[in-house]
């Protein structure tokens, strides 16, 4: 099976061109074998590149540990640079299905080859029950974060100066968003799959830690559901802008800085879409012995 290594800020994930590959029925399987770092290609999981009826493509993202997820931001941009570049679909505007229905992607071409792409990620998801957590209320905007590990605080929360308020937000696949003051100082890696598999979000979440430096301008770190830290995320990028125009810590034209580079948010008050735009890059190809 062959297959390409791409990534978009350093979330990096292993693609295959369904258009062209016979792939073996157990997906999950395969998606966990191909991501592992050491005995595999390596990656944050494993994204299909499909023949759609209502697109240009169809993609299907698996994470790390094989299951399913309906979206990947950085992922789709990949995508988009994988259909152009590979001569599937040569063209400046692509329509790609996803798990959250058919979005569209504007191309940044120089030289033959996709450098950026801007998405129009559509509208986010704020209904509590659609996101989906059991938490009260319509919306989950600043809501006390719930009991981590016992009663006592944990000592880290001072350590980074958490807000212990989170937001959540759906684009298309879950995300909840607490806000501290030093991002660095989180212990990602323990409260991460946590917060993942509380209770509270029956689908698990995407979970993020911001550090806002003005209203235009935030650093974020990021535990991805199934696949854990990652350098970046690019639905998740997305939840960050709204969560801050929601909670006033920031606007709505954002730069989030993320361990593997930099993306740029809009949350549009014309069309109530959110708009990222960001870096694809393809690193090498190769053939799998699946």
């Amino acid at each position: 099976m062959k297959f390409t290594k791409m990534h978009g800020a350093g979330n990096d994930y292993v693609y295959v061109n369904a258009f062209q590959e016979t792939l073996p029925r157990d997906i999950p399987r395969l998606a966990v074998a191909v991501s592992d770092r050491h005995t595999g290609v390596g990656g944050d999981g494993l994204i299909l590149i499909c023949p759609s009826e209502v697109a240009d493509a169809r993609m299907r993202m698996f994470n790390a540990d094989g299951s399913e997820s309906e979206m990947c931001g950085n992922g789709i941009r990949c995508v988009a640079k994988y259909i152009h570049d590979h001569g599937i679909a040569r063209k400046d505007e692509l329509k790609i299905e996803t798990g959250r229905g058919v979005l569209t992607l504007r191309l940044e071409v120089a030289d033959g080859k996709v450098r950026q792409v801007r998405v129009d990620m559509g509208e986010p998801i704020l209904e509590a029950e659609k996101i989906p957590t059991t938490l009260s209320g319509s919306r989950v905007v600043d809501q006390p974060l719930p009991s981590i590990g016992g009663d006592a605080r944990p000592a880290w929360f001072d350590e980074c100066g958490l807000d212990a308020r989170m937001t959540c937000v759906s684009m298309g696949n879950p995300h909840v968003v607490l806000y501290c003051r030093d991002v660095a100082r989180v212990p990602l890696e323990s409260i991460g799959p946590v917060l993942e598999n509380a209770r509270i979000f029956p689908r698990r979440i995407n979970v993020h830690f911001v550090q806002v430096h003005g209203p235009d301008e935030v650093t974020m770190r990021t535990w991805e559901r199934g696949s854990g830290i990652t350098l970046a995320c690019g639905t998740g990028a997305c939840a960050v802008c709204v969560a801050g125009v929601l909670t006033g810590r920031s606007g709505r034209a954002l730069t989030a800085h993320l361990p593997g580079g930099d993306l740029r948010l809009e949350w549009s008050q014309t069309d109530n879409h959110v708009y990222m735009t960001g870096p694809a890059v393809e690193v090498f190809s190769g053939e799998y012995q699946a």
